[in-house]
């Protein structure tokens, strides 16, 4: 590769999650990128069913680094259906950039197969990153193994974020010497404990609800979907002794109807001890963080790949509670080290796990936290690139 490498990153639409990593590349390494995003969810105001409302991103997902939209011609654009990424003028615009290699996020959509095409056809190195895993779920059936194995032959390398996604594409017969770790990482400097502004709004919201300062908080902060076991989590944790702890749910979606009606019939009286909050936009999520003592991600579903959430919530110095099917568990929650793990199946087990949590000293998981998670930053998720990038040199 050239020294100064020119890069095609070819992804749906920007995210609160990778948008601040390539402007962290663009600024701080050789590599110059230019994304092409095949979608504009995010940057104008749309509706997410799943959360129920209609919102955009308030943080700077555009400025820093090189993009364009590369118009989708869609009926239906997303990630639901094959043809929600359709966008035919990407080979053409991929050619007038000239990139030296492509970045592909993702390959079940027609847009991303075609990229994958346009690269080799051109004789351009793809650059795979994904975040799948067999967890819960075991190997794929023959037919879809042999189908991916023969796609993933295609890429010349991949940029794996954890343990459980290098196994999913070991499993698939990816070689070692293709595969970079490239860690899932967030915005540290947004999730920062230490900014006193975060700290004000943090005790402002603990002072609104009226939670006491020495009363334990779990939050709860994502989609209410079945899948993420929300009702489970509430059943839990109404079950357990509940002096000085808390519940704190932030989000929406087609769950809270069952929520609120579970916290009524098991807990009448009220007390002060569950609390609902609407969709809470990026710039908001740390203060919320910051007022909690604990982050639960319980999922059971499948599609759990990683859990973004966590890795924010660990850069606030939350130990977590999280299900044997989050994706980041084996890389970034040990259990009795940096939070605790249950088996997601098992609502006996989330009500041992969580009664740990809520009667552990969190001190020293804090320390654990904080030296778990600083391996998971974006100067470790860019090595891994620049690594994948310099080993496809002649």
């Amino acid at each position: 590769m050239p020294a100064q490498t020119r890069l095609a990153v070819v992804v749906s639409h920007p995210t609160q999650y990778y948008s601040p990593w390539f402007r962290w590349v663009r600024a701080r390494s050789q590599v110059d990128l230019r994304v092409f995003y095949l979608w504009d969810f995010g940057v104008r105001p749309a509706r997410d069913p799943r959360f129920n409302t209609t919102f955009q991103w308030d943080v700077d997902l555009l400025s820093g680094y090189e993009s364009e939209f590369v118009p989708n011609l869609a009926a239906s654009p997303g990630a639901e259906g094959f043809f929600g990424f359709r966008n035919p003028l990407l080979p053409s615009r991929l050619s007038a950039w000239r990139p030296d290699a492509v970045l592909l996020f993702g390959y079940k959509w027609a847009s991303h197969l075609r990229a994958a095409l346009w690269a080799r056809l051109h004789g351009v190195p793809i650059l795979f990153r994904g975040d799948s895993h067999l967890l819960g779920r075991g190997a794929p059936r023959p037919a879809a193994a042999l189908a991916l194995r023969l796609l993933f032959s295609q890429f010349a390398r991949f940029l794996y974020v954890g343990a459980a996604n290098r196994e999913y594409f070991e499993a698939l017969g990816v070689p070692a010497r293709k595969l970079f770790f490239a860690p899932h990482a967030v915005d540290q400097g947004l999730f920062d404990p230490g900014r006193r502004e975060t700290v004000d709004a943090a005790a402002a919201l603990r002072a609104r609800l009226g939670i006491a300062p020495g009363t334990r908080v779990l939050l709860y902060a994502g989609k209410f979907v079945a899948a993420k076991q929300p009702v489970e989590l509430l059943r839990a944790f109404l079950s357990l002794p509940r002096a000085d702890a808390a519940l704190v749910y932030v989000g929406d979606g087609e769950e809270r109807a069952a929520l609120q009606e579970c916290a009524r019939a098991q807990d009448p009286a009220g007390g002060n001890t569950i609390h609902f909050l609407p969709f809470a936009n990026q710039s908001e999520m740390p203060a919320l963080y910051l007022a909690a003592d604990i982050f639960t991600l319980p999922s059971r579903g499948l599609y759990e790949t990683w859990g973004l959430a966590v890795n924010e919530a660990m850069h606030m110095g939350l130990p977590c509670l999280v299900s044997d099917r989050v994706g980041c568990q084996r890389d970034l929650v040990t259990d009795g080290e940096t939070g605790w793990v249950f088996r997601s199946t098992d609502p006996g087990h989330l009500r041992e796990r969580m009664a740990a949590a809520l009667t552990a000293d969190l001190a020293p998981f804090r320390q654990r936290v904080a030296a778990r998670i600083g391996g998971y930053t974006y100067r470790q998720t860019t090595e891994g690139l620049i690594a994948a990038l310099g080993s496809l040199a002649p």
